[in-house]
């Protein structure tokens, strides 16, 4: 690493910028000579200028110095993890690290080293991404995308050449190495199939054929009614309920709502706190070219979420499932055999073979099929045996998309919303997102535009089993009749590729006073205009929505009513902490608490509490989750509680409605069975834990840094507050020890009539998870305090900084 003064900082960029000032032909000579002097002087380069909080903005003379310098810089505060990450998608985690520890999931729902390491060989054995980074674009990856995947991975190979490893996660470890372009391709694959393969590592690396009385069973533990639907669709529900852990808020306003007409928009993405699925800020800059800045995925070299000079977007993990079933007919000579239209097709064998650490090499089958990949268990996520007559195939078509990138880097190029739902239409690329944008010019964009099977309602009601008839209308998901050749899903004429909903199909919404998603479907992304007509597989319609969506909607459509809204009134808005289901019921709470007889509850353990003490502390509550609300803590343990032993049909008086879906259901009915025992179990958790029952929320619910403890404001999933963190309850430290998933890169992003955006960023966790980083925890300290980083985007604004170090990186 190397800094420059600034002085030869500012001759470095003009010389990368001066061709954009040039006329079109001198330009074009200009670019060729950049072009050969770059490669005369040993190949890729970029210069890094680093701001306030570790934020770099890289700039580059080309796609694959951008890349370059991305992998590099991203390798400066992540390596370990970034390592970690390449280890996985190169199937090596039983050889570093044992076959039977667990995962982190980040890169699939693997429960073992070792299941991880099949799925990820088989991957690599079967020429997968090999294959996908060979198609033609817009099919496959274009050429910019090929030359920032190229660069990425010889910028971070650049850094471990060039730098000492500080962080003691991987200080000194073997299994921290160079990579390649394909390394770097696997991890986007990885990304992309986390909802359908990914989501089912386990049971694709370990269904085998039946041998012997297991061959003669039928349906699942022996009985002969097949697949447990019920089981069946609690696997996917829960599925769901793991991607709103891994969720996200974000709205866009229309420009008549806001205070100089031009759009605005609010991105509060939920996302893992620690390892590969962390974000990463950046700007990334190619004079004439691109200019875009946000925060990638770790091991991206484009921005997933961001904003430019024109345009600003987010995402929310969508309710879309995608993938689905195929029910084999399998030859009951040989399980192995499946029959499509009456001809019999033998399933591809596939054997991979693991190093595994101070163990013999394990070897294992799989198979796969016309529809994917055979998928068997009793037991885990999806309950599906294999039987001597019948196997469940999964078809995931986000294992054919190699696009996100594209569609990434299209979106950091957008002047507007149109093309935004342009580059969607060209590239087809997103595997498990919606799409929230907004514009300089005012526009507002919703979109659900992702990869989904091509699963009609009509095709689910000619093909569906008994199994997927209940599936299917109850959790979106299909289980189709695989010895059917009709019965695979469809194309539409203006899809990519075969199998997947064309873009005239995605559920929509354009230049709505606002547009807003918190993870449930599209069909309330504007409660005054909802979306349907949109088949099952991509949401539901008219069902009742998530707390955090009805506070959400509530203050925006709030918000948007007042109008005259500027880039201040997002950022009061992710701050608001506002505890929608404490707005609902905590009076009833502290009403129904003054009235038990003698202020005593029975616990779970049938010991008497007495709640005397918790129910002013309830009524005094301010309703919110800042970090020094008092109540907060104990309406929180006590929601979690009810909510465990109160179904959401007998938690409240007055039911749901479609006609009033935000304001409905309401009203707690407090005289539920569990009630008085949620309240009891909760005060006396807090009092065995030595804590008061009206302490500050900010006293017990932390994250611990460098052995500070660093207060954390927000709330639950279950209180539906839109700061959202899901934290880590350890009775015996207190309280709230750590947060596994919540608010992340947090961007409130406007415009003004210049050529600099109006931006307002944080990363909540910070830039690096090196803990011997100055930027380990800098922003987390400010997120502790509600504070904001004002983003440096132009020029002027990137020279001016106080902390600016320039870093020149090249190829040595």
């Amino acid at each position: 690493m190397r800094t420059r003064p600034r002085r030869l900082l500012v001759a470095a960029v003009a010389l990368l910028t001066a061709t954009a000032a040039l006329p079109a032909a001198a330009a074009e000579r200009q670019d060729r000579q950049d072009r050969q002097e770059q490669l005369s002087h040993g190949g890729m380069s970029a210069v890094v200028r680093y701001t306030e909080y570790g934020i770099p903005h890289i700039v580059a003379g080309d796609y694959k110095s951008l890349g370059f310098g991305t992998g590099w810089a991203q390798a400066a505060d992540q390596v370990c993890t970034l390592a970690d990450g390449f280890v996985t998608v190169r199937g090596e985690r039983a050889r570093f690290f044992g076959p039977d520890a667990a995962t982190d999931f980040s890169l699939s729902s693997a429960a073992t080293n070792l299941s991880s390491d099949l799925y990820f060989r088989g991957v690599r054995r079967a020429r997968t991404v090999q294959k996908l980074l060979a198609e033609p674009a817009p099919r496959g990856p274009s050429r910019q995308v090929k030359d920032l995947i190229g660069g990425f991975a010889a910028g971070y190979n650049a850094w471990l050449k060039q730098n000492p490893i500080t962080d003691p996660a991987c200080k000194g470890a073997a299994w921290v190495r160079s990579v390649t372009a394909l390394d770097v391709a696997a991890r986007f694959y990885a990304i992309a199939v986390l909802g359908g393969q990914g989501g089912a590592v386990d049971d694709i690396t370990s269904a085998q054929p039946p041998t012997g009385s297991a061959a003669r069973a039928k349906g699942t533990a022996g009985t002969a009614t097949g697949p447990d639907a019920e089981a069946l669709i609690r696997a996917v529900r829960e599925r769901t309920a793991e991607s709103a852990d891994m969720g996200s808020n974000a709205v866009a306003f229309r420009g008549d709502t806001t205070a100089d007409g031009r759009g605005l928009l609010l991105g509060n993405p939920h996302y893992p706190w620690h390892g590969g699925r962390r974000f990463w800020q950046a700007q990334q800059t190619i004079p004439g070219e691109l200019n875009v800045a946000g925060a990638s995925l770790l091991g991206s070299p484009t921005i997933s979420i961001g904003y430019n000079a024109h345009m600003a977007w987010s995402h929310t993990v969508s309710t879309g499932v995608p993938f689905n079933l195929h029910r084999l007919t399998l030859d009951p000579a040989d399980p192995t055999v499946y029959v499509v239209d009456g001809k019999r097709h033998r399933m591809t064998k596939r054997t991979v073979t693991v190093a595994v650490k101070d163990g013999a090499p394990v070897t294992r089958t799989q198979w796969w099929t016309r529809y994917g990949p055979v998928v068997a268990s009793t037991d885990s996520e999806l309950p599906l045996p294999w039987t001597s007559t019948t196997a469940y195939a999964l078809n995931d078509p986000n294992a054919s998309n190699m696009r996100f990138a594209d569609t990434s880097l299209d979106f950091g190029k957008a002047r507007g919303t149109a093309d935004v739902l342009a580059s969607l239409t060209r590239h087809q690329g997103l595997p498990w997102v919606n799409t929230i944008a907004a514009d300089s010019s005012g526009h507002s964009l919703y979109t659900q535009s992702q990869v989904l099977p091509r699963i009609t309602n009509d095709l689910a009601a000619r093909c569906s089993t008994d199994l997927g008839k209940a599936t299917y209308p109850a959790a979106g998901l299909a289980v189709l009749d695989g010895s059917r050749g009709d019965c695979a899903p469809g194309s539409d004429g203006d899809a990519v590729q075969s199998g997947i909903f064309g873009p005239a199909r995605m559920p929509t919404l354009r230049d709505a006073p606002y547009a807003e998603n918190s993870n449930d479907s599209a069909w309330l992304a504007n409660a005054d205009r909802p979306l349907t007509g949109y088949e099952r597989v991509f949401g539901n319609i008219g069902t009742q929505r998530s707390m955090r969506t009805r506070g959400a909607i509530a203050d925006v459509a709030a918000m948007a009513e007042r109008g005259g809204l500027t880039v201040r009134d997002l950022e009061r808005q992710q701050f608001v902490n506002r505890v929608p289901a404490g707005d609902l019921a905590a009076a009833d709470v502290a009403k129904a608490c003054a009235a038990l007889p003698g202020g005593t509850a029975t616990g779970s353990d049938g010991k008497a509490v007495d709640v005397t003490e918790a129910c002013p502390v309830l009524a005094a509550w301010d309703r919110t989750a800042d970090a020094g609300s008092r109540g907060a803590l104990l309406f929180d343990r006590f929601w979690r509680k009810l909510s465990a032993k109160v179904p959401s049909a007998q938690r409240w008086k007055v039911p749901f409605s479609a006609a009033d879906p935000v304001r409905t259901p309401n009203t707690l009915n407090t005289d539920a069975p569990g009630f008085a025992t949620a309240l009891a179990d909760a005060v006396a958790e807090l009092r065995a834990a030595g804590i008061a029952l009206d302490s500050r929320l900010g006293e017990h619910q932390v994250v611990v840094r460098n052995g500070q403890r660093i207060p954390v404001p927000g709330g639950a999933e279950g209180l539906g507050v839109w700061n959202k963190v899901e934290p880590v309850w350890d009775q015996a430290r207190g309280g709230y020890s750590e947060v596994t998933t919540g608010s992340s890169h947090i961007q409130a992003v406007g415009w003004d009539g210049s050529r600099c955006p109006v931006a307002r960023t944080l990363l909540t966790y910070s830039q690096s998870s090196n803990p011997n980083s100055p930027h380990f925890s800098d922003q987390t300290r400010l997120f502790s305090g509600e504070k904001w980083v004002t983003a440096r985007f132009c020029e002027k604004d990137i020279l001016a900084s106080p902390a600016l170090k320039i870093v020149h990186v090249r190829e040595r």
